[in-house]
């Protein structure tokens, strides 16, 4: 059996690690612990929630790409929440996109994925296990329309803080979804971006949409960005390492920011056409001369 482990109100899904196992039996007995069985988690009622429309595909789901591509100089990848099985039914051959999926084409994009952050009000769209191999998850239970509150923030932050920490040597990527992969998760990746790495409110959401595709669309939470000043918590950072490539000084690096001037963010289409999805030009961050390059 699956075990995860609650942290407030995320949920951290550990691969490899059963309840049946030396390891899972030990941490299932620690008092106050929070590991629970995903067969036993109704998550706050949210399961039961999502049963009201078992087989439904979330409103305007597929006017949506699937997944975006890397920020460069970043860890963060953001995609639309991927759908198990069960809503193939509903949707035609080229609309699908499993967590089978979202591997698959994050490696086309000559990626790894390490953790996968699941924004989503519910449960019902697929289980955490169809991500296989190493991947973590986590739950970060987040309500749509509304700007996220402090609370989620600090729990995003964190968990972006413990993954880095723990992959400082190597390049495994950080994926992102809500339902459309947009407004909950362009929020809370932007204010990582200003908040923790210093960067400028206008050219973190630019860089975010053109990175994933599509734009940001709801205005409260573009005003909340815009209008955080005074809000940063560069101790979060872990001194960048395994954060921004080729660069392990303090927050707030000017060559950061600098390096996504307009020439470059001209690169990235602010819309992407579905047809044209995945590039065989790919943005990675040059540790020589830290500037935004394609290869």
């Amino acid at each position: 059996m699956t075990s995860f482990e609650r942290r407030g109100s995320s949920l951290l899904f550990v691969p490899g690690v059963g309840t049946g196992s030396a390891a899972g039996a030990t941490a299932a007995s620690r008092p106050g612990s929070g590991w629970l069985g995903v067969e036993s988690e109704t998550f706050g009622g949210l399961r039961a929630m999502g049963k009201k429309s078992k087989n439904g595909v979330p409103d305007r789901w597929t006017h949506y790409i699937p997944l975006g591509k890397r920020i460069p100089g970043t860890r963060f990848i953001a995609f639309k929440v991927p759908l198990k099985k069960t809503f193939d039914w509903k949707l035609a051959p080229n609309e699908r996109f499993s967590p089978l999926d979202l591997i698959n084409q994050v490696t086309e994009q000559k990626e790894e994925l390490g953790l996968v952050i699941d924004l989503t009000y519910t449960t019902r769209y697929y289980e955490p296990e169809e991500l296989l191999g190493t991947t973590q998850y986590c739950k970060i239970v987040t309500v749509g329309h509304e700007v996220p509150n402090n609370e989620t923030v600090f729990e995003f932050k964190s968990a972006v803080k413990k993954f880095l920490m723990e992959n400082q040597h190597n390049d495994k990527l950080i994926g992102v979804h809500c339902t459309h992969g947009l407004n909950r998760t362009g929020y809370l990746v932007c204010r990582y971006l200003i908040d923790v790495e210093g960067m400028d409110p206008n050219m973190a959401i630019e860089l975010f949409n053109r990175c994933r595709g599509h734009s940001i669309e709801r205005k409260n939470y573009i005003e909340a960005l815009r209008g955080g000043s005074g809000r940063r918590n560069h101790h979060m950072a872990a001194s960048g390492r395994g954060w921004m490539k080729g660069y392990y000084g303090p927050v707030g690096n000017p060559a950061f920011e600098a390096t996504y001037s307009q020439q470059h963010l001209q690169q990235f289409p602010l819309e992407t056409p579905r047809s044209h999805f995945l590039l065989s030009r790919h943005p990675v961050w040059s540790s020589e001369n830290g500037t935004l390059c394609v290869e």
